[in-house]
C-alpha cells in the first residue's frame, strides 16, 4: 500500500466520522495523519519495516491509535476499524461530501430518511422532488443541491484538483484583468497556487483597493462565469464553464500585507506565526496585527512588514508548509533559494532528430534568446518507439550538425551532444556503453513498463544510475500529472545510489511532470545529491516552462549550488567529462 492509498483510507475514515457526528478532534486527527503521509517523503512501508510502531510514531500527526492502524493495515491488508464503520454506515456516503453546499448533517439526514447512499441516488431523489419535504429542506435548497451535483460533475471532468498547468495561466489571466481596473493597487494569487503546489483546489485571489464595488462587479460578470457562488461587499466566489472555481477578497491597501500572508497559508505555517505573535503580545489576523494589551492595530501593507513585526525575515511562499522553515527563519538560516536567473544551462532537450518540433539551430537560437550559456541536445533513443528516434549509427551525423551550428553561433552558447537513453523493461540501456562514451551528456529515463513490481523497476533505475556513462536520471518516477502516477520506487535505494555514484537527479519542469516532486527534492537536498533542472523542451516555447521547475525546486529548499545547471560552463563540462566526486 502506498502513502497516498493509506492517506486516502484515513481521509475516508475522517469523512465517515464527520457524517456520523463524531467529536471533531477525532476527525482532525485522521485528516492530519493523511496529510503527513502525503508529505512524508519516504515510503511508509519502509519506515514501518525498519522500526515498526515506534518508527511510525515519529511521523508528525501520527499518535498511538493511528500508528496501530497503519501497522494493522500494512500487516494484514485490512483495517478492522474501517470494517466496523462500514457495518454502521455506508462508506459511499463519503462521496457526497464532495457536493458543494452539502454538509455532513444533511448527508446523514438523507440517508436516515430516504436511504440515500450514493451520488446517483441523491440526484434521482432531488429530480423527483423527494428532498424538499425533509426537515430544513425546500424547493430552493433542493435546486441548490442539483446545482451542486452539476458543479461536481464539471469539476470531476477537470479533476478533483487542478494541475498547475491549467491553474497557473488561468490565474494570470484573472490577475491581468483585475490589475487593469482603476483603483486597484495590487492583486496577487494566494493559497496553494501561490505556494506552487503541483495541483490546487480553488484559485484564491487578493486585491488591494479602497473601493471594492467595481472589483466585485468585474469579477462576477466576466465571460465564462456560469455560477456566482457568493457575493458580498469584500468577498465573492464564482464557478467557470470549465469547472474552475475562483474566489476573491478585496482589502484596503494598508491591510493588504496581513491579508495576503493569511490567505497564502499554509494553515500550519500560519499557526506557527500566531504562536510567535502571542509570545510578543500580539494577535495576528487577516486584517492586522493587534496589541493584546491595548487593542492597538499595527497595519501592514506588505508581507515583509508582517514578518518583520514578528522578528522574522520574509519567508518565501513556496516554503510555507510548516516543514521547519519558521525555525530556520528564527535562527537567521533561511536558504537562498534558486531563482530563474541562476539557471544558465539547459541539459535535457529534443530536436527533429527525434520527436522535437525544431532543428538544433532553432533550439540553440531560442536558448540564446533566453540567456542560456549551455544547451544539450538529448534526443530520445530509438527503442522508445518514437518516429525518428536516434540510433547509434546516427550519432556521428548528428555530431556533424551540432559542430556546424556551434561554428556558426560561436561563443554565444556551448552546445553539447547527448541522448535521452531509454531504460528498457529488462533494465538494460538502449545504447551500448561504447556509444554512450562518445557523447557529452547522457540522460537516462524510464518511459515504459512503469507498473512493474517495486523491486524490479527499482533495479532498472539503479542499473542506470550505476552506469558510469549516465550523468542525469530524467524525470525519475516517470509520472504524468494528473493521468499517471509515478513508478513504485524504493526511494531510499534510489537516493542512496545517486549519492554514491554522484549521478544528478532531474527536476523536470514540464508541469505535467514536476518530477522529482518537492518531497523527494527536499530529501535529495538534505543528502547532498546533485540536481539537474530542465524543461525537457521539445519546442522553443517549452523553455518558458522553467518557472514551474523553479517553483518545485524552491518547495524542496534548493539552492543554486546544488544544481548543475547553475554552474559556469567550464565547471559543468569538466564534471560531465569525468570529474564527478572530485569537483
Amino acid at each position: 500500500m502506498t502513502n497516498k492509498q493509506l492517506a486516502d483510507l484515513f481521509t475516508l475514515i475522517a469523512d465517515v466520522l464527520q457524517i456520523k457526528g463524531e467529536v471533531i478532534y477525532k476527525i482532525l486527527a485522521y485528516r492530519k495523519a493523511a496529510e503527513s503521509l502525503l508529505n512524508l517523503g519516504r515510503d511508509v512501508r519502509t519506515v514501518w519495516q525498519e522500526g515498526g510502531i515506534p518508527a511510525l510514531l515519529e511521523i508528525p500527526g501520527v499518535g498511538n491509535a493511528i500508528a496501530e492502524k497503519i501497522d494493522e493495515q500494512l500487516s494484514t491488508g485490512q483495517l478492522a476499524y474501517l470494517n466496523k464503520l462500514a457495518a454502521e454506515i455506508p462508506l459511499s456516503l463519503a462521496e457526497l461530501m464532495a457536493v458543494p453546499d452539502l454538509g455532513p448533517k444533511r448527508i446523514k439526514l438523507f440517508h436516515d430518511e430516504l436511504g440515500i447512499a450514493t451520488l446517483t441516488e441523491l440526484e434521482a431523489a432531488a429530480r423527483e422532488g423527494k428532498l424538499r419535504g425533509l426537515p430544513g429542506m425546500g424547493e430552493k435548497s433542493e435546486a441548490k443541491i442539483l446545482e451542486g451535483l452539476q458543479s461536481l460533475a464539471r469539476r470531476r471532468a477537470l479533476g478533483d484538483r487542478t494541475p498547475l498547468e491549467t491553474a497557473f495561466p488561468f490565474a494570470q489571466d484573472q490577475l491581468n484583468r483585475l490589475r487593469a481596473l482603476a483603483g486597484v493597487s495590487a492583486a496577487e494569487v494566494a493559497g496553494s497556487l501561490r505556494r506552487m503546489r503541483e495541483t490546487v483546489g480553488d484559485v484564491d485571489i487578493l486585491v488591494a483597493a479602497a473601493d471594492s464595488a467595481p472589483v466585485m462587479e468585474t469579477f462576477t460578470t466576466q465571460p465564462g462565469v456560469v455560477r456566482v457562488l457568493g457575493k458580498g461587499t469584500t468577498k465573492a466566489s464564482v464557478e467557470f464553464s470549465n469547472g474552475m472555481r475562483a474566489q476573491i477578497w478585496v482589502h484596503p491597501p494598508e491591510r493588504f500585507g496581513t491579508a495576503l500572508q493569511y490567505a497564502t497559508g499554509s494553515k500550519d505555517h500560519n499557526v506557527r506565526l500566531r504562536e510567535i505573535a502571542l509570545g510578543k503580545g500580539l494577535s495576528l489576523s487577516e486584517h492586522a496585527l493587534t496589541k493584546t494589551d491595548t487593542g492597538e492595530e499595527i497595519l501592514c501593507a506588505t508581507e515583509a512588514e508582517v514578518y518583520r513585526a514578528l522578528g522574522l525575515p520574509l519567508i518565501p511562499p513556496e516554503m510555507r508548509e510548516d516543514r521547519g522553515e519558521v525555525k530556520l527563519a528564527l535562527g537567521g538560516a533561511l536558504p537562498r533559494l534558486i531563482e530563474p536567473g541562476d539557471v544558465s544551462a539547459s541539459l535535457h532537450n529534443h530536436s527533429t532528430w527525434s520527436d522535437g518540433k525544431a532543428s538544433i539551430k532553432e533550439m540553440a537560437l531560442a536558448a540564446i534568446a533566453r540567456g542560456y550559456k549551455v544547451l544539450a541536445i538529448t534526443d530520445h533513443s530509438h527503442s522508445l518507439g518514437i518516429v525518428q528516434g536516434i540510433k547509434p549509427e546516427d550519432v556521428p551525423r548528428q555530431r556533424e550538425e551540432i559542430d556546424a551550428v556551434q561554428a556558426e553561433l560561436g561563443s554565444q552558447i556551448k552546445l553539447l551532444q547527448g541522448v535521452e537513453v531509454e531504460i528498457r523493461a529488462d533494465g538494460t540501456l538502449d545504447f551500448e556503453d561504447a556509444v554512450l562514451a562518445k557523447l557529452d551528456i547522457v540522460v537516462a529515463s524510464l518511459h515504459t513498463s512503469l507498473r512493474q513490481p517495486r523491486e524490479q523497476i527499482t533495479a532498472r533505475l539503479l542499473n542506470a544510475i550505476r552506469n558510469p556513462h549516465v550523468d542525469v536520471i530524467g524525470h525519475p518516477s516517470g509520472r504524468q500529472i494528473p493521468d499517471r502516477e509515478g513508478a513504485d520506487l524504493d526511494w531510499d535505494a534510489v537516493l542512496a545510489a545517486a549519492l554514491e555514484t554522484d549521478t544528478a537527479l532531474e527536476i523536470n519542469a514540464n508541469p505535467r511532470r514536476l518530477d522529482l516532486n518537492d518531497i523527494q527534492t527536499r530529501r535529495a537536498v538534505d543528502m547532498g545529491i546533485k540536481l539537474s533542472l530542465n524543461t525537457d523542451a521539445h519546442a522553443p516555447e517549452h523553455f518558458d516552462l522553467l518557472h514551474f521547475g523553479i517553483a518545485t525546486a524552491r518547495r524542496g529548499w534548493v539552492e543554486p549550488e546544488g544544481v548543475i545547471n547553475c554552474w559556469k560552463a567550464g565547471r559543468l563540462v569538466r564534471w560531465l567529462g569525468g570529474e564527478k566526486l572530485h569537483d
